[in-house]
């Protein structure tokens, strides 16, 4: 179904804090594909590891229930930059990050771009990777911020600018400072990117966790419909 441009565009963003243990690690990889199973095979670390599986567990739980397929047997097709498709259904739109503990993903068959991506809202950012990543009105912007909220605030821009690239499908393989954001009433705003804004909207979303959630979304509608839940293992997410 077309989404009408004065519709908001309905998108979900589904929550988990996964036990890091991957005590249910057997389980969760009965969900996934062959491929994805020696994948996990070749992680050195085991939080590593467990944090691919449950990625990639949660994904296939919710495309299964967007696609009614079982999700051992939904195919994933990656481009050449590693973005995936749901083979026959180009129209869903998906994307996944994990940090940490904590996987999210966003999900909708209404929007053009969709980027999400989660970091911890205490990860240390050094001042030489500010400079790789902001521009300079972003850095004036961190600099003139209180030192108590500075840390948290260059996590939140980081944030924000990688769900951006990942909407793009792109990631870090693009100048993260070619794109440029400014903050408005907290919501961050798109001033910079070297391509047609068309519609795009950013949002820091509230995780529950220690975790900072940023989403990146470009469609035709008016702002969008977001819906955060929280994925309770072995049945459907729950506001």
């Amino acid at each position: 179904m077309q989404q009408s441009d004065n519709q908001p565009a309905a998108i979900d963003v589904v929550l988990w804090q996964y036990p890091k243990n991957g005590s249910d690690g057997e389980r969760w990889l009965r969900a996934l594909s062959p491929n994805e199973r020696e994948r996990a095979a070749t992680y050195r670390f085991e939080r590593d590891r467990t944090s691919f599986i449950a990625g990639r567990y949660l994904l296939r739980q919710l495309l299964s229930a967007h696609t009614e397929t079982q999700p051992d047997k939904i195919v994933l097709l990656a481009d050449a930059y590693g973005k995936l498709t749901v083979e026959g259904r180009d129209r869903l739109q998906f994307n996944l990050s994990n940090a940490d503990g904590l996987v999210a993903v966003a999900i909708t068959s209404e929007c053009e771009r969709l980027g999400t991506d989660c970091e911890r809202a205490d990860a240390e950012i050094e001042a030489a990777a500010l400079e790789s990543y902001c521009s300079l009105d972003e850095r004036r912007w961190l600099d003139q911020m209180p030192a108590g909220e500075r840390p948290r605030a260059a996590v939140a821009l980081w944030t924000v600018k990688e769900s951006h690239l990942k909407a793009l499908g792109v990631g870090l393989r693009r100048d993260p400072r070619s794109v440029a954001f400014s903050w408005q009433d907290g919501i961050p705003v798109l001033v910079q990117s070297g391509e047609p804004e068309r519609q795009w909207h950013h949002r820091l979303l509230e995780s529950g966790s220690q975790h900072v959630v940023a989403l990146a979304v470009r469609c035709r509608s008016v702002a969008p419909g977001i819906r955060v839940l929280t994925f309770q293992d072995e049945s459907m997410p729950s506001p």
